[in-house]
């Protein structure tokens, strides 16, 4: 599912005693708080100062970049919008303190923000085979590229709707106890919830590792049929190691994600099978339950360090903003000349290829 159910609905069964396991939770607050503001703090600034690389730079704008974009942006609404109030709702012995709009909405976004995410390593991974398969065909417009990013967020949207038409905000007040609920509940529709667990998880984390796992065979297939000898094309040959790069960096991106996701899927699709806590101990749940979602939330802050570590672009335009010496924006010109060339040089047709080899064989 797309969101962390924080507390159990024990309240329903009056022979259970309310909210067990949420005093062992409480206990635990000094330790989860300041790991999850560091976590907020880390996305935010990292997957903000990404955002605006991408925009402040036209060299960088391109299909890839701008759906790195629209992955950085979706991390950053979740860990500025919705995290924090999710902690709140965990560790509040009142509840959901923030009214009725905010039960609804937090957890529409954050369903919402899940989806762009999965949409977006998916779309990434389609564009990469595509650059690699057909490298001459001309590449998508802007305005393609803000109409694909449009129809993720719709698309994610649209799949959280049943999360946020089942969210419940209950004041517990009219029945003698303090607190306010915030939760997803299908009464009756037994069948129905685990359908959408079940749809959600393929959706929300069997998607993404399908779709990367197609498009490396693919792109591997692809790169393997280039027998071209390295003396009579070597820019192609450069071109070649950079898409073998970018692909890279994607594979890394969506492993991350894959390893971050997958205990708060395992622990959620527990949940909705096991409503008598029969694998999980209703002691435990709530911390079991925190401790995925901190570390699912996790994968919001590597991202951005990912793309920058191992991405030539965003580490050579990184260092073009922080060094503005002569000497070495002299150097970064000629390496991006350079690179440019190389590119230009990869997207020709094969016969302009042959001309230049045969130009600089005998020059």
């Amino acid at each position: 599912m797309a969101h962390s159910q924080l507390l159990n609905n024990s309240w329903q069964n009056d022979s259970v005693p309310l909210f067990t396991g949420l005093d062992l939770l409480l206990e635990l607050k000094p330790l989860f708080i300041p790991l999850y503001a560091t976590l907020v703090a880390v996305a935010c600034m990292g997957n903000l100062f990404l955002i605006l690389l991408i925009a402040l730079t036209k060299k960088l704008h391109c299909t890839t970049n701008f759906l790195i974009g629209n992955l950085a942006a979706a991390d950053f609404i979740m860990c500025l919008a919705c995290v924090p109030l999710t902690v709140s709702y965990a560790f509040e012995v009142r509840g959901w303190i923030f009214g009725m709009f905010m039960c609804y909405f937090v957890t529409l976004m954050q369903a919402a923000t899940v989806f762009v995410s999965v949409l977006s390593l998916t779309a990434i991974a389609v564009d990469r085979y595509v650059v690699v398969a057909y490298p001459i065909r001309r590449r998508i417009s802007r305005k393609s590229c803000v109409c694909i990013v449009a129809c993720i967020w719709l698309l994610s949207i649209i799949a959280s709707v049943p999360t946020s038409l089942h969210t419940q905000y209950l004041d517990l007040n009219t029945i003698g106890h303090d607190m306010i609920i915030c939760e997803e509940f299908w009464k009756h529709e037994e069948r129905e919830r685990l359908l959408y667990s079940c749809l959600m998880l393929l959706l929300s984390y069997m998607l993404p590792l399908l779709a990367v796992s197609v498009s490396f065979c693919a792109i591997t297939y692809h790169l393997r049929r280039r027998n071209v000898p390295g003396a009579a094309y070597p820019c192609q040959d450069k071109w070649t190691k950079t898409k073998q790069k970018t692909f890279r960096v994607l594979t890394v991106s969506v492993v991350c994600f894959a390893i971050c996701w997958l205990p708060l899927q395992v622990v959620n699709f527990i949940r909705d099978i096991d409503e008598e806590f029969t694998i999980l101990d209703k002691r435990y749940v709530n911390v079991i339950q925190v401790s995925c979602h901190l570390i699912a939330m996790s994968s919001a802050c590597y991202n951005p360090f990912i793309y920058a570590s191992l991405h030539d672009k965003f580490r050579f335009h990184l260092s073009s903003y922080f060094y503005r010496k002569k000497k070495s924006s002299s150097i970064v010109s000629c390496k991006a000349s350079r690179f440019n060339t190389c590119s230009t040089l990869a997207d020709a047709p094969a016969g302009v290829l042959d001309k230049i080899a045969l130009q600089n064989r005998f020059s």
